[in-house]
């Protein structure tokens, strides 16, 4: 079998393999759509330090789920192979078709860039260089064939925040992995960090993650991107995108504080990005959305306010 014959073999089992996936995305708004009437991000309560949610809009299409939005569109731009570094290009393009040049800085970023893979066994958290002819350019490894989703979570000047999100497909022998079992701990390097809380569809809920090494508190947590944590909220099967920042808390750590509303019952896989010791490091739980009952039932607190 020839190369562009494995090449659409492989594509033909995605289309298979994400109809479910697409069929879910369906469920709260069409995956993928072109814009429809204007409609304003909204955000889920803002953290003590104004830093907010990206990536849940107002009606019933959460972010990330659509390439476009509002009139603007996320273009890829460039092709990457298995295991081969790449500079990866795009382009945010708006309502005048134009390439996007301007836009606000957000938690030091003007674009924050993340790239997971369709199993959500592999996550980046990137931030891209800005072209002055609107061409974003960073460089991305993607080590194994597969599905991955590209988001781009950003504020146009004057505007409001958007996430669009891209499919970006690498060629090859792709086997998916299991899903992640649910888990209130993950491990990284010599850390492990702990989850308290529970996350209830249509509400603020708090999140608190306390980070140790070798069993002990960390208390000289490092600022990254102006905050001691950054936590973004994948849903299992459509991917719909939540990007959360945490209370400006007093003290650096063992414990960071999140408030994260997500659109609907599932699982969803979380991944915590921290620094210590001049290196940031990602954590990765699975956790389930659960009633408000379910909520005061597992801590004995009452999550509706």
């Amino acid at each position: 079998m020839n190369a562009a014959t494995k090449l659409g073999v492989y594509v033909l089992g995605l289309a298979v393999v994400f109809g479910g996936a697409l069929g879910a995305g369906n469920a709260v708004g069409t995956a993928g759509s072109a814009p429809g009437p204007a409609r304003q991000p909204a955000h889920a309560t803002p953290a003590a330090d104004g830093h907010g949610d990206h990536g849940t809009a107002k009606g019933d299409t959460p972010g990330g789920l659509q390439v476009s939005e509002n009139g603007y569109t996320l273009s890829p731009l460039t092709t990457v192979e298995a295991g081969e570094p790449a500079d990866f290009r795009f382009t945010v393009t708006g309502p005048d078709g134009r390439p996007v040049t301007d836009y606000q800085v957000q938690h030091d970023k003007k674009l924050h860039f993340i790239v997971v893979s369709r199993d959500l066994a592999s996550f980046q958290h990137l931030h891209p260089v800005l072209g002055a002819d609107g061409v974003w350019s960073v460089p991305l490894t993607l080590k194994e064939p597969g599905a991955y989703r590209a988001f781009a979570d950003f504020v146009p000047a004057g505007g409001s925040g958007l996430t669009l999100g891209a499919d970006l497909l690498v060629a090859g022998k792709y086997a998916p992995r299991a899903p992640a079992p649910v888990s209130r701990a993950a491990t990284v390097d010599d850390y492990t960090v702990y989850l308290r809380g529970d996350l209830v569809p249509g509400q603020a809920s708090k999140l608190t993650l306390s980070v140790s090494k070798d069993d002990r508190p960390v208390t000289d947590l490092q600022r990254y991107l102006g905050a001691y944590g950054h936590l973004v909220a994948l849903r299992g099967g459509d991917l719909a995108y939540l990007h959360v920042h945490p209370e400006d808390g007093a003290t650096a750590g063992p414990e960071i504080t999140f408030h994260a509303q997500v659109p609907s019952g599932g699982e969803y896989r979380l991944f915590l990005d921290f620094q210590h010791e001049g290196k940031v490091r990602t954590a990765a739980f699975t956790a389930r959305a659960v009633s408000v009952r379910q909520a005061i039932q597992s801590d004995g607190h009452d999550h509706t306010h």
